[in-house]
């Protein structure tokens, strides 16, 4: 059986000197009925979580001479770009036309080469590794990509997370598989998905990973089209369930966060918050319930350049 928590701790330690450690607060800006927990990951270098599994990946061995090539929606290619260019990796990006101009741009500016792709993205970047010899870095399937999304739950609890639940939005499953991996149990993790992206709840109706159409206002960091098997394997080990909710909801935390926090993030990074807003998860009298804020990077961008 895989030692979860030995992988998490390695990878934490060999990632420290790059990523950033973000802030934490407990807030009642949103009316419930005790205070909610928050921690504001979106402030982590390239405005997302996946900072952590790309240097965790990268600092895991030798890259080859080639470097390494990803395939994003736009937020994994932003930090493998940065994490490559931290370590003096040459890196190639292949987007979706879908990744829109802001995480477009923001790969530019971390200075990797960049392939804007219409059809299969996926398959471009596993077809130019192959030609290449450069590593394919997965955004959320992969030991040290989970291990290293699973440094930010560690890093919550150090700085003294009390909540019973921790609502965390759900796309390809690395960042709820590392929280998992790295909790064991300890306390409840809810997986909050759009509800036209519903590629954990059609894995469970199903019983089996599945191919899913997915949209919506979320696509772009949450649209991944079919489960991690790390994921799934660990998501029926602690039997999670997913909670949907829908674009009007997401849009919605989304301006909350900003009226209440003022805290401008993308629809994704708003999707745990919406199911609490929304009424899709409610807790119980007294549960004390905390909501990971994931993402920093809308679409349009409203500070271009």
């Amino acid at each position: 059986m895989e030692d979860w928590q030995a992988r998490i701790r390695a990878a934490a330690a060999r990632i420290a000197p790059h990523v950033r450690v973000t802030p934490t607060l407990a807030t009642r800006a949103f009316g419930l009925a005790l205070p909610l927990e928050i921690k504001l990951e979106q402030m982590q270098h390239t405005g997302s979580f996946k900072a952590r599994g790309a240097f965790a990946t990268l600092t895991a061995g030798a890259l080859p001479a080639a470097g390494v090539v990803a395939a994003s929606g736009g937020n994994h290619g932003a930090a493998v770009a940065f994490a490559a260019r931290r370590l003096g990796v040459a890196a190639r990006i292949f987007v979706p036309a879908i990744a829109g101009p802001a995480k477009i741009a923001l790969i530019r500016r971390a200075g990797a080469a960049l392939d804007i792709v219409e059809g299969d993205y996926e398959a471009a970047a596993a077809a130019h590794a192959e030609a290449s010899g450069a590593r394919l870095v997965h955004p959320y399937d992969a030991p040290e990509t989970v291990a290293g999304q699973g440094t930010l739950m560690a890093e919550w609890e150090a700085q003294g997370l009390a909540a019973d639940t921790v609502l965390i939005a759900v796309g390809g499953g690395g960042l709820v598989a590392g929280a998992l991996a790295w909790l064991g149990g300890r306390r409840r993790v809810v997986a909050v998905e759009p509800d036209l992206a519903p590629t954990l709840a059609e894995a469970l109706r199903q019983g089996r990973r599945t191919e899913v159409a997915v949209g919506g206002i979320a696509a772009n960091a949450l649209g991944a089209r079919r489960l991690g098997a790390l994921a799934w394997d660990i998501v029926r080990a602690h039997g999670v369930h997913s909670v949907p909710v829908p674009d009007a909801a997401i849009a919605e935390a989304q301006a909350a966060l900003w009226r209440g926090l003022r805290q401008f993030v993308e629809p994704a990074g708003a999707t745990a918050l919406a199911a609490l807003l929304a009424g899709a998860y409610q807790p119980a009298p007294g549960e004390r319930v905390a909501v990971l804020v994931c993402g920093a990077n809308p679409a349009p961008d409203p500070f271009p350049g």
